[in-house]
């Protein structure tokens, strides 16, 4: 994979598929930032493994839905690097009730911790890599943002919302030299699906055409493909990573 940049931020990296794109970025040469809320050991752990294996890593600690946080840890970094040429926005939360007990807390959260953040990351990143007229940015979405999906009626909002999203800000930094593009991925194997129950699993993969969840590896190969100069005429899309199960 060729890569013009030398850094990326990679949003809620301490665990999951954060994790392994961060680590995935860092073996194509990046210099990769690892951000976390409130997992500083995993954080640590993640920077620890990367330069195990010879890459280059940085953890930064802040809750990507509090703007001004967002904010200064972009100019840490550029007055660390000099620049930031990548952003991915994957961090996000979950908070599952059907729709009927769904209290508009509960929906805001969810919205603010996954979309808004996300509209900061994309906004303050434009701003800076504006300024050489190169970068790009991976938001990661989820198949339900496409699908809709029963108890998640926040989430799926804040994961459409991204996509939408995407599009413009793809439109509005093309001249720029920007590009914005999305991941939607469908059931990976994670901590929390490792957790579900074999009758829930044989339930899920029966819906997948390819009669399997997907890796973490894959996620994070997909968004290093739509970062890289190999896809450097591709922007406003969104890269479906879910064995097949949402082909429309």
């Amino acid at each position: 994979m060729k890569f013009s940049g030398k850094n990326v931020l990679v949003t809620g990296s301490s665990r999951g598929i954060g994790a392994e794109i961060a680590k995935t970025l860092a073996g194509f040469g990046l210099k990769v930032w690892i951000n976390y809320r409130s997992g500083a050991t995993e954080a640590d752990a993640v920077k620890e493994a990367i330069e195990a294996d010879g890459g280059s890593a940085a953890v930064i600690g802040f809750d990507v839905s509090d703007e001004s946080a967002f904010i200064d840890a972009i100019k840490t970094i550029i007055d660390s690097d000099g620049e930031l040429s990548y952003l991915v926005n994957n961090a996000g939360i979950t908070n599952d009730k059907l729709a009927l007990r769904m209290k508009t807390d509960d929906f805001m959260k969810v919205i603010n911790a996954n979309l808004t953040s996300c509209f900061i990351g994309c906004r303050e990143s434009m701003k800076v890599m504006r300024k050489k007229k190169f970068g790009a940015v991976v938001n990661i979405a989820s198949i339900v943002g496409e699908t809709g999906n029963v108890g998640q009626v926040n989430y799926v909002a804040s994961k459409g919302g991204v996509i939408a999203m995407t599009k413009s800000f793809a439109l509005e930094a093309a001249t720029s030299g920007i590009r914005f593009n999305s991941v939607t991925p469908g059931f990976i194997s994670t901590e929390m699906t490792d957790a579900l129950s074999d009758e829930i699993k044989d339930s899920f993969t029966s819906k997948i055409p390819m009669k399997r969840f997907g890796k973490v590896e894959e996620i994070a190969q997909a968004v290093a493909f739509l970062l890289s100069d190999y896809s450097s005429y591709i922007t406003g899309e969104t890269l479906k990573v879910n064995g097949g199960m949402n082909m429309a």
